[in-house]
């Protein structure tokens, strides 16, 4: 090495490093490349991240060791690109983490790989818009009808058509209802909703919303009676505050109107839209359920005890290395990462009292010099 000779293998280190001897001169020496070697760690740290190994499993030792060695990791943000393909279905859904905070998904309801992501404390308007913004119009979006998903398709995919996800729809009618509804009506609604995901044609929607307008017709009366406060000694606590009357069957008329409202909205069978015959388009969200809310959930349940910024750090390296065509993350590594700058330290600006370093006792700290008997030495 030192005489400029050919280098050879010469065996390995105690640790399983290559030990490098020169032809020339016979100088032994180690080589160690840093972008290899920076590879090689993020490579092991999404091992660990991604999988199911423990730190000690994948480097050998400690796990101490593997959090010192791998503690730069955690500074490379991964994001999506955005390519402005016109996707035919995308799905929308919300997950909320253990530390508080939401995160908004879109995938491609083909292939069920991510394409965007947006962190919000709530599902509202602006983190969906902020979303949507940057993702073009498909033709379809399937939704669960989460809060403040409405008003931000409508104000940024005026043109898209909507289908509402059925399971959600029957858990809706199921929270009003329950499992076992004591009445009729009750109970001829519940089968009403489950009837929803076993649809598969246009007639067969048809008649489903025969016998809801024939339900109607029959129970009508029943969801239109009203509790005037003046026949009963109390007011029920769903009530409102200083309402002199009430809808008497407030849950199964609010399970009706559930339904009623999303016919007339025409949002439950645009799968079975002819004008989407070319498409097969999901009734439900499942895949965007099962498929992207369930792994990141069950990620964060193996690697419990992070901090909140590793725990959002480690959603979105799953999300992605779930996207399409991701680049390798080995192009992401930056040398910042791995070697930041330090922060500046800030300046005190405020005059500083040089009497505050004198060494002489002062009344304020309760001592002073002392004068007479009490201050003479013996």
């Amino acid at each position: 090495m030192l005489c400029g000779a050919r280098l050879k293998r010469n065996g390995r280190t105690s640790a399983g490093r290559t030990r490098w001897r020169c032809t020339g001169c016979g100088s032994s020496s180690l080589w160690q490349r840093a972008d290899v070697a920076r590879v090689a760690d993020l490579d092991r740290f999404l091992s660990w991240l991604m999988g199911r190994a423990t730190q000690r499993d994948l480097r050998g030792g400690t796990s101490r060791t593997f959090h010192r060695r791998h503690a730069w990791c955690w500074n490379i943000a991964p994001t999506i690109a955005v390519t402005g393909e016109i996707y035919d279905e995308i799905q929308l859904d919300g997950t909320y983490l253990s530390d508080g905070w939401c995160l908004v998904v879109a995938i491609d309801g083909a292939t069920g790989q991510v394409i965007a992501w947006q962190w919000c404390d709530t599902e509202k308007t602006a983190a969906w818009c902020a979303l949507l913004e940057r993702i073009p119009p498909p033709r379809v979006v399937v939704v669960d009808g989460g809060s403040g998903l409405a008003s931000a398709l409508k104000a940024c995919w005026p043109n898209t058509r909507i289908q509402r996800c059925l399971v959600h729809v029957q858990r809706g009618v199921r929270t009003y209802v329950t499992t076992r509804p004591r009445t009729d009506a009750g109970r001829s609604l519940r089968v009403l909703s489950l009837a929803l995901t076993r649809i598969r044609t246009i007639e067969e929607a048809g008649r489903w919303q025969v016998n809801l307008n024939a339900w109607h017709q029959a129970y009508g009366p029943l969801i239109n009676t009203r509790t005037y406060l003046t026949q009963v000694d109390i007011r029920p606590a769903w009530a409102r505050p200083h309402a002199t009357w009430w809808w008497t069957h407030d849950r199964l008329r609010k399970a009706y109107q559930l339904l009623a409202r999303l016919t007339r909205q025409g949002v439950l069978f645009t799968y079975l839209n002819p004008d989407l015959d070319d498409l097969t388009i999901s009734s439900t969200t499942n895949r965007i359920e099962g498929g992207t809310n369930h792994p990141i959930k069950d990620l964060l349940r193996r690697h419990r005890g992070m901090t909140s910024d590793h725990q959002r750090r480690a959603v979105e390296w799953w999300c992605y290395l779930h996207s399409p065509d991701p680049r390798p993350p080995r192009n992401l590594i930056k040398p910042e990462h791995w070697a930041p700058a330090p922060s500046p330290q800030p300046r005190d600006t405020e005059p500083k009292d040089v009497r505050l370093y004198d060494t002489n006792a002062t009344p304020e700290e309760g001592l002073w010099s002392r004068k007479g008997w009490a201050g003479r030495s013996t």
